[in-house]
């Protein structure tokens, strides 16, 4: 059992809060996400649950040990650097067994867990070279191919990708994928790349100025985000938000933007009309409107600045009153810059957002 329970830590280093009363239960081999712009405190997070920056409040437990103020090597883990770390004059199997033989592992261990990581990785034939004749992305392998042998309950990754190419970042995102699958460590993975959280983990923890945000599944985190940073992190295009006044229409409730009403679903009505008199706003994502030629209920009128053909899209940037949105609309779809389009706001795809907090106050169910 590998579960990791973080409780309440904060680190902080001289007047600045890095991680600031944190709490998050990875589950035992489950692969969690710490996501987060840089300078928002997940590398400070991991490294205290590594032990190469303790925490200076909470606790931190993997299993049923507490580990808060253990020594690294007591807490039956291992980490990827994102700088790999390797040595530049060991070859490729004295760097992936070095762990091993730093404790005193028999030879025959160190042999056998040596060429297994080797074999996972897909860097067998590379074992006698040394890193200065590898590329990167096989020097990468190499870094992750030394944790594994190690047969740690539990993975830490800070960023081990960003130091790669786009191409190689593709192929090791499926490969990293695949590989903690069959491995079954509980894995904490930090990154600042979208695309890798959410096509990788089983769940993010979306974290900003040291405190988290939201932590749940990619699809949830992505389709329903808790506040406005998060909608505005997660995707790309990030959330459009659009502002908007309550106010009351025939006897409804509807949000004025752009000289049209939206007309929140029933369900909502009640906590949208909270704000009668006052402004709201509107979060949806570019893939979740409809372009129209012409106007229908719940549509708003834009006008087109931009039209970015994207292969399987067209991304339209488009202007209502002061804001700017973005839109994706089918490539077959005709529409040229400086032309009015009506865009119809699905009412389930509507995130209604308290402008103050920036908490979001109501989805549709």
């Amino acid at each position: 059992m590998a579960e990791i329970r973080i409780e309440n830590v904060t680190k902080v280093f001289g007047d600045f809060v890095a991680v600031d009363d944190a709490s998050i239960t990875v589950r035992d081999q489950e692969f969690l996400v710490l996501l987060g712009p840089s300078g928002c405190g997940k590398t400070t997070l991991l490294r205290a649950v590594a032990g190469l920056g303790m925490a200076d409040a909470g606790r931190i437990m993997i299993g049923d040990q507490d580990v808060t103020y253990a020594r690294p090597g007591d807490r039956n883990l291992s980490m990827v650097f994102q700088s790999y770390a390797i040595f530049p004059h060991m070859t490729v199997r004295e760097n992936i067994g070095f762990g091993l033989k730093m404790n005193n592992a028999p030879p025959a261990e160190i042999k056998s867990n040596v060429d297994e990581a080797a074999e996972l990785l897909h860097i067998g034939e590379l074992l006698d070279r040394r890193p200065n004749e590898m590329s990167g992305g096989q020097r990468q392998r190499v870094a992750v191919a030394r944790a594994l042998a190690m047969k740690a309950e539990v993975l830490l990754m800070d960023e081990p990708l960003s130091n790669l190419d786009a191409l190689l970042r593709l192929e090791m995102r499926a490969e990293l994928k695949r590989l903690l699958r069959e491995v079954k460590a509980t894995t904490i993975y930090v990154t600042h790349d979208q695309i890798e959280a959410l096509s990788m983990g089983d769940r993010i923890a979306v974290m900003k100025d040291g405190v988290i945000q939201q932590v749940d599944e990619p699809s949830t985190v992505y389709g329903e985000p808790e506040n406005q940073f998060v909608g505005s992190f997660i995707g790309n295009p990030p959330m459009n938000f659009l502002r908007g006044k309550v106010h009351t229409a025939n006897g409804s409730v509807a949000v004025a933007i752009g000289g049209s009403d939206i007309v929140p679903s029933p369900e909502l009505s009640d906590a949208v009309s909270a704000f009668d008199g006052r402004s709201i706003t509107l979060g949806i994502r570019a893939e979740n409107m409809g372009a129209l030629n012409d106007e229908e209920a719940n549509t708003v009128r834009v006008q087109v600045d931009v039209v970015e053909p994207l292969g399987a899209q067209n991304l339209l940037t488009a202007r209502v009153g002061d804001d700017t949105l973005k839109v994706s609309t089918h490539p077959t779809f005709p529409v040229s810059p400086g032309d009015d389009l009506w865009l119809k706001f699905p009412a389930e795809q509507i995130r209604w957002i308290d402008p103050d907090s920036g908490e979001v106050i109501a989805r549709a169910t």
